[in-house]
């Protein structure tokens, strides 16, 4: 009958969308933070470090060093997502960024 699903490809399907994607270096970004479309890795210059947090220089948001959004990047790049993985958006869902050498 069209429609109904078979268990297998309802379980494979269901598997799909609560796994999330990779970043290009092979690390999966958090289920918390993509749908598998929001993640991407922020181009060089896109993040910027201030006295109270990080800026988004596209919207100019400013995520504090101790927000829950910040998560730690398993690469050298700053991973943004955002709603659709628009690099427009003007909220962040998280922000992956790399250890800083301290």
């Amino acid at each position: 009958m069209v429609g109904l699903l078979s268990a297998g490809a309802l379980a494979a399907m269901l598997h799909a969308e609560a796994a999330a994607h990779q970043a290009a270096a092979g690390w999966s970004y958090g289920v918390e933070c993509c749908s598998s479309l929001d993640c991407f890795q922020a181009p060089p210059g896109a993040i910027a470090e201030t006295p109270l947090g990080y800026r988004v220089e596209s919207t100019g948001e400013l995520i504090p060093y101790a927000d829950s959004r910040i998560k730690r990047s398993r690469d050298e790049f700053f991973h943004r997502c955002s709603p659709g993985g628009d690099n427009g958006a003007k909220r962040s869902i998280c922000l992956y960024v790399p250890d800083r050498g301290f």
